[in-house]
């Protein structure tokens, strides 16, 4: 075995953790220097970056030695496994808090290069829930927009099941490993998402799922997608979970509306009222959706719309004063949250108070210059 293979079944040997993620991965390696000696450092090691409990569970684990078996099988049972310092791993994933350390994946991964919608909500849907999601999945996958979610009963899984009928591709995202079904009655969409697209999980084959491991799993399917579209979901709801991870991770986020009365409703009505997009049909989102996605993807510099836009933005910000300018010289296309411009500005020497921040933001967005894809998140405008 060379050194590489070496590194990635020690690497493997996090990933059998799965209260282990990207930040504390990343600790360890700080502290020990590689996957293999982070092995090495023992339990006492292990103990000065995560609790006793996590602790105690890797000295199991290593203890038991099961790990180097399975790892070995995973060829065997067709599941692959990618690190973010590898080709192949999602790019989108690299962008967002706390980044999954190792990713297993049975038939495909989504392509970075082609827009990827994630479609959520109740499930325990009502008719009309159903009926849109069987809708909207069928128009992405006509259109070839890659439908991202969880597999999960109702909204979630009616959804991926019609955009894979209509010829199109979907990813399943597991809160446990890719060679466990869950829920179980949905059998028969687990298999055709590992024939035409892809089952994905942060857990490791065999880990079974845990009410505890659906969060976590949830920023991967918002970070995975360019927008997340909302049908049904009450006022406390697991949903609504995944739209503040999805805000977290600046996509822009469509809700379905529905009735005052319908309790079902409750969670999407009051998204709205808070400024999420409104999808009023699968031409509508898609027209607005394709028209942002375009504008965020990066022109190569020998292009010359990417020169044009390059000396208009300069342009642009030579007729800014301060504190204005300092203010758009740390926005881009994707949108970033006020906290997020402000600790950039602290960054570079820049000290604004928040108070300030809000203010040069608004005077930006009444002039042209900047635009709210949804509350709090503020990026460059198209124009």
């Amino acid at each position: 075995m060379n050194r590489m293979e070496t590194e990635r079944m020690y690497a493997y040997f996090l990933c059998s953790i799965p209260m282990i993620g990207g930040v504390r991965a990343g600790q360890l390696e700080e502290r020990f220097g590689s996957p293999q000696g982070i092995y090495e450092a023992g339990v006492t090691g292990w103990r000065e970056c995560v609790s006793e409990s996590i602790a105690e569970y890797m000295d199991r684990q290593k203890k038991e030695d099961a790990w180097r078996q399975e790892y070995a099988q995973l060829a065997e049972k067709q599941i692959h496994l990618v690190f973010p310092w590898e080709e192949g791993f999602p790019k989108k994933l690299l962008t967002i808090p706390d980044p999954p350390y190792g990713f297993f994946y049975k038939g495909r991964l989504p392509k970075d290069t082609i827009p990827s919608v994630a479609v959520i909500g109740a499930r325990e849907c009502s008719e009309y829930g159903r009926y849109v999601a069987e809708e909207l999945g069928r128009y992405l996958g006509t259109h070839r927009i890659q439908v991202i979610s969880g597999m999960a009963r109702g909204i979630d899984g009616i959804s991926q099941q019609a955009a894979l009928s209509a010829g199109g591709t979907s990813y399943g995202v597991l809160g446990c490993g890719v060679d466990i079904c869950y829920p179980s009655q949905n059998r028969r969409l687990y298999e055709e998402l590992g024939r035409e697209g892809g089952l994905l999980s942060t857990y490791a084959p065999g880990i079974r799922a845990m009410p505890a491991y659906f969060p976590p799993r949830n920023r991967i399917v918002s970070g995975l997608s360019d927008a997340l579209i909302v049908i049904e979901a009450r006022q406390k709801s697991g949903t609504l979970i995944t739209v503040d991870m999805a805000l977290e991770q600046g996509r822009d986020v469509y809700v379905v509306p529905g009735r005052i009365t319908d309790r079902l409703s409750d969670g999407c009505n009051r998204l709205l009222n808070q400024g999420a997009g409104v999808m009023l049909s699968p031409e509508q989102f898609l027209e607005e959706f394709l028209q942002s996605w375009e504008e965020r993807q990066e022109l190569p510099v020998e292009s010359d719309i990417y020169k044009r836009k390059k000396k208009h933005r300069k342009n642009k910000n030579l007729q800014l004063k301060e504190p204005l300018k300092k203010v758009y010289e740390r926005l881009t296309p994707v949108p970033k949250t006020a906290e997020t411009i402000l600790a950039e500005l602290w960054e570079k020497g820049e000290y604004l108070d928040i108070a300030a921040l809000h203010r040069a933001l608004m005077e930006l967005e009444l002039s042209g210059y900047v635009r709210q894809s949804s509350p709090g998140y503020f990026g460059t405008s198209a124009n």
